[in-house]
Order: C-alpha cells, then sequence, then structure tokens
C-alpha cells in the first residue's frame, strides 16, 4: 500500500515489484482533496486538477507526471482516496504506537487501513509504504490535536457563565454530571 501522488513513487515501487513477483497487489492511496492520480486514470493522461490544501502536502501535485502515470496504470491494481480526519488519526496512531514521525503523505496508507478502505486486503500479509517525515514542529502538534478529536479523545467547547459567584461552580457541577 503507498502513498500516491504524481504517480512516481508508486510506478518505481510498483516497477520492481511487479517485476520480481507479479501475483503482489500494489494499491495506491492519495488525498480526497487532490486525486489527481485517479482523474489521470479516468481521463486516460495526466490532467491538471485542483489541488485543496491537505495534510498529505506531498501528494497535492495538482498533475501526475506522463512517463510515471503510464508505468503506474499497467502495474497499480486499485487506487483509493482518504479524507484529512483519517490521515490526521493515522499520524497520531503512529506517533502514540509507533513511536515515529511521519508526514501526512506518508501516513496516507495506514490512514486508508485505519478508514476501512482497503476491505480486500483483511487477513492478508500487507506492507504499508510509510515514508517521509518531513512535518513541522508547530503542524503536527496541531495534527495530533486534531487526531485525538477525531479519535474522541479530545474535546474543545466555549461556555458563556455567569460573572458571579459560583458561576464556575456551577459549570464545574454540571461538566461533573456529564
Amino acid at each position: 500500500v503507498v502513498p500516491i501522488g504524481g504517480a512516481g513513487l508508486i510506478a518505481g515501487i510498483a516497477l520492481a515489484v511487479k517485476h520480481l513477483r507479479p501475483d503482489v497487489r500494489i494499491v495506491g492511496v492519495e488525498p480526497a482533496r487532490c486525486a489527481s492520480y485517479s482523474a489521470a486514470l479516468a481521463a486516460g493522461h495526466p490532467v491538471r486538477v485542483h489541488a485543496e490544501p491537505t495534510l498529505a502536502d506531498g501528494l497535492a501535485g495538482p498533475e501526475g507526471g506522463a512517463r510515471s502515470c503510464e508505468i503506474a496504470r499497467t502495474r497499480v491494481d486499485e487506487v483509493v482516496s482518504v479524507d484529512e480526519d483519517a490521515i490526521a488519526l493515522a499520524i497520531l496512531r503512529l506517533a502514540e504506537m509507533e513511536k515515529g514521525v511521519v508526514e501526512g503523505a506518508g501516513a496516507a496508507p495506514l490512514a486508508a487501513m485505519l478508514d476501512g478502505r482497503l476491505p480486500s486486503l483483511r487477513g492478508r500479509r500487507v506492507a504499508l509504504v510509510l515514508c517521509g517525515g518531513n512535518i513541522d514542529p508547530l503542524v503536527f502538534s496541531r495534527v495530533v490535536e486534531h487526531g485525538l478529536a477525531v479519535d474522541g479523545r479530545l474535546v474543545k467547547f466555549t461556555a458563556i457563565i455567569s460573572d458571579r459567584p459560583g458561576g464556575l461552580a456551577d459549570l464545574a457541577a454540571t461538566l461533573a454530571k456529564a
């Protein structure tokens, strides 16, 4: 399971793997906010797509390479897309469970697995290409916070309370009851 943007990485991996083991399935994962490879598949050639901001900015090229797309087209067996919440949760899981820091592009394969996008791989031996640690520390902290929210472990809210004695205590009591 390989991240896919402009198709260079997946084309190289697929070319090598299919040469050695033609039976191995190659799956590409792209961000839903910039599905340039899927657009190229549909058109039969690379096309320019509108790229929205994404945590997987390394995959957000608006147009794939002609040669890479052609190599990948004949060797990639499936392509799925993942949304921002799935990418954030994958980055969080990698940090918490594997003690690894991976940028959004590199976390896309795990995002697809965690989000249930690849049911055909259930029960099979799977390799995820988790590449790239080029994530800004401030962005990383925001992504971790967003991942915690997606996972239901962090909730933020705003409350207006009375500026009279006991106002904060009333709010705390209400929260304690909940």
